[in-house]
Parts: structure tokens; sequence; C-alpha cells
């Protein structure tokens, strides 16, 4: 009997007790106290986070001829800031409450009263918003909050040297197109994509790794003729859902949200955000938007360069438009996290039944797809072990592991998602053959030790 944890009401306080026992995630500077809302990840998250970034580069950038990519600078020109629209509407209402100092979005007030918000664009202050939700004192007046993280250039601190963390990857790759143009010689459409940090100063981050104020965007800015908007936003809305199936998230999980256009940014002329049901509730995860040409427009405009692309039938120079489809990496690690986490009851070795903890997820992204688990400390188990790891790591990413148990430890390698553990016993030395055992299934299968790369070649699905 498997039963999917989706449901259950603590799902999220098992993942962030998961995550942290196993080494998926910790809390920063956690022996200072921590610092809040920001995390680390430990030696199995970052290999499953790097394991997400690779899968997203593999699949948008080396398997298309379409797309190029770029790493660029964290800290930009401030005009870039100024050219997007950052300084004067990246901004979120905020509030604070006079008796216990706590800061508030108002909007999000306002949702959670079932009151439908105006997403930032508030010039009074809503007569439902008087009262804290903590304590029940009086809320100040509703004022602007820029995100961007300020900082200075230099070592005097004066508005000559100010300049900001980006709050988001997009605008490098506007920035940047000219000299992608110029030195690639690429067709069109064509896109540039990104992965990156981003920093933004949230007023209320929270729900564990789900918004912080430092994160990781993968991001493509898919260039295009006015006239194939809508063609080109389907495509890239299919892509997206394909995405979704190959990292394991079921689409009855997922909600596409089609964004008012009295809610729509201020460059978009349409937006989609797709939410995931995370445990904590419905939330944005990814977003796509048609951005139009307001990016290589503005930056056009503000720097004197000319940002336009010659069309390739008849020569005229025009400015691109846009399609955007955005991922944060960060919450697919979560998403992906919380769709593949499932108890079931196993057997155990005197014929009982207990509960296990297993995380399915996709092998590509498992953070190791082997463990190489010798039955005993002894000798020469421990040497045929070390000997069979050291030959598989030279084609999968291979776990050793001697301590403990072995239904421990394969209790431990079905905790991180390891989608095979190769057991080798005390009849090795004689047959040259070791155990496999699968993951979901748990059956185990005698194979020779001088075939297992070619049997993993088969059962691992990249």
């Amino acid at each position: 009997m498997t039963q999917k944890a989706k449901g259950q009401e603590n799902l999220m306080e098992k993942l962030v007790s998961l995550t942290k026992q196993r080494g998926f995630i910790f809390p920063s500077s956690e022996i200072y106290g921590g610092f809040a809302n920001t995390w680390d990840y430990g030696p199995i998250g970052v290999e499953l986070k790097n394991n997400v970034k690779r899968k997203w580069w593999r699949r948008f950038v080396h398997q298309r001829d379409d797309i190029v990519g770029i790493d660029a600078s964290i800290l930009m020109n401030p005009r870039v800031w100024e050219a997007s629209g950052h300084l004067e509407n990246f901004t979120d209402p905020l509030v604070d409450c006079k008796k216990c100092r706590k800061r508030f979005r108002a909007d999000h007030l306002l949702a959670a009263a079932g009151i439908k918000p105006e997403l930032g664009r508030m010039k009074e202050t809503p007569k439902e918003l008087t009262k804290c939700p903590e304590c029940g004192g009086d809320l100040t007046a509703v004022r602007k909050f820029n995100l961007m993280f300020r900082t200075f250039v230099g070592p005097v601190e004066d508005e000559t040297s100010v300049a900001y963390l980006r709050p988001e990857t997009a605008q490098a790759m506007f920035v940047d197109f000219k000299n992608v143009v110029d030195s690639t010689r690429t067709g069109f459409p064509f896109g540039i994509a990104q992965v990156g940090k981003a920093f933004r100063n949230e007023i209320t981050p929270g729900n564990f790794t789900f918004r912080t104020r430092e994160f990781e965007q993968m991001e493509i800015e898919y260039f295009i003729k006015e006239k194939d908007w809508r063609k080109y936003f389907e495509h890239w809305l299919a892509e997206m859902k394909s995405w979704l199936d190959s990292l394991g998230i079921p689409q009855k999980d997922i909600v596409y949200r089609e964004i008012g256009k009295d809610e729509l940014a201020h460059y978009s002329k349409r937006t989609i955000d797709i939410d995931y049901k995370f445990p904590f509730g419905t939330d944005e995860l990814y977003g796509l938007a048609y951005r139009t040409d307001f990016d290589l427009r503005r930056h056009a405009e503000k720097s004197g360069v000319e940002l336009t692309f010659p069309d390739p039938v008849t020569g005229e120079k025009f400015v691109p438009h846009v399609i955007e489809p955005t991922w944060g990496v960060d919450r697919t690690v979560l998403a992906v996290l919380a769709a593949a986490y499932t108890e079931e009851e196993a057997p155990t070795a005197d014929g009982g039944k207990e509960t296990r903890v297993v995380l399915k997820l996709p092998h590509d992204l498992a953070p190791y797809q082997l463990a190489v688990l010798p039955l005993s400390k002894k000798e020469p188990l421990i040497a045929i072990a070390k000997s069979i790891a050291k030959d598989c790591r030279q084609q999968f990413s291979v776990n050793y592991d001697e301590t403990q148990s072995i239904g421990r430890r394969y209790r431990r390698q079905d905790e991180i998602g390891t989608p095979y553990c190769v057991t080798v016993d005390f009849e090795t030395e004689k047959d040259q053959a070791v155990t496999v055992r699968d993951r979901d299934t748990m059956k185990q299968e005698r194979i020779k030790s001088s075939e297992l790369i070619d049997y993993f070649k088969t059962k691992l699905k990249f």
C-alpha cells in the first residue's frame, strides 16, 4: 500500500527534517543562530540542484540550435535598472504594525482576507487594513517598498557610487543582445539563456526555500517578430509543460493561471503563471510572459545604442519582440522533492512491515545514480566494492557506503533517491557477481560485476 504524502498536512515539516538529516538543505550560518530565510545546499542537495540546472541547460541550450547561453555579472550599471523600470516599478506595498513592529505585504493581508489586492499599485490604505493579524495593533499607511538590494561600489558611499544586486537575470540578456548577435551570427528567431543568482529584498520571505532573498533563476529571452508572438507563446507553454513532465511533477498538481490585464506587469502583454500545489498551498513555480519589444526599445533609448536585427529576407532592421519563459531553480528543487516524497509499507527482515520513506526522483535528477555497499567491512569485500565503485564512477554518480547494517543503508539510499544499490556479499569473490536492488520496486537481481556498466546504461533513464 503506497500513499503519496502530498495530501498530508505535515509534509513540509517532513521535508525540512529529511533534507537537513540527509544533507540536502541546511539553515545558513546555523552555528551563529542562523540568518532569517537563508539556506545552504549540503552535499546531497547541491548534487540535486546541479542536476536540475544541467538537465535544463542540456534540454534548452545544447539540444537546440536556436538558443545560446551567457553568464552575466550580478552587478550592472545602475542605468540598466532605470531603463528597465525597476527603480520606479519594482515595489511591493508595505505596512508595519505600530505595536509589535512586524512588517507585512499589504496585498498578502488583503488576499488572506479574501479581498482582491491591487498588486502593488495601491495609492491609499484600504479600510480593511487597520489591524495587525499577529497582535491586533494598528497598522501604518501603505507605502511603496523597492525590492532591490542597494550597495555601493568603491571606497566612498555616496549617490555617485550606488549600485544594485540584480533582482532578475533577464536584463543582462537584453543589454548583451547586440554583443550576442554580432559575435554568434545567429539565425532568427533565437534565444539567449542564462542560469544565475538574483536578489530581492522580500518583505515577508518564508515557506522554507520557496521565497528567499537570494535565489537562482533559469531564464530564456526568445526574440521573435511581433506577428509571431502567439505561435511562440504557445510553443514555450508546451515546452514548459513537457519540462514539468520530465521532472516527475504530475500535471494534476499544476495550475496554469492567466494573469488578468489589470494585473499584468508594465512590460507584459500576456502572462501565464504556472503554479504548483506545494504542501503549504498553491503558489507560483514558473512564469511565461510576452514582453513585447519594451526592453530592447527602452535600452536603445536610454543607452543611445541601436538594438535591432536585420530581416533575414529583406535586410530591413527591426526591434525584436520577446517571449520570456522563466524557471526558478530553488522552487523547482522544492517541487521535485515534494512530488518525489513517498511513504509506503515495506517488509522487514523478521517478516513484519515498516514504513519506508523514499524519494522517487527521476534517474537524471537523483544525487547519486548508484550506491555500492559491501555487506561487511572485512576484506576482500571492501577491496572489491571500492574497485566496483571506482569503475562505475567513470560513467555514473556513485555513493560508497560501508557503515551500519545493510537494511539501514538501503533505507538511507531510499531517502536520498538513489535508483540502484549494488551489494557486494560473501559470494562475490566466488561467482564474480553482485546483488542489484531497485529503489522503487525493492526487487533484487544477481548481475556479473563485469556487466554492471552495460546493465546500468540500459536501466538508467537519462
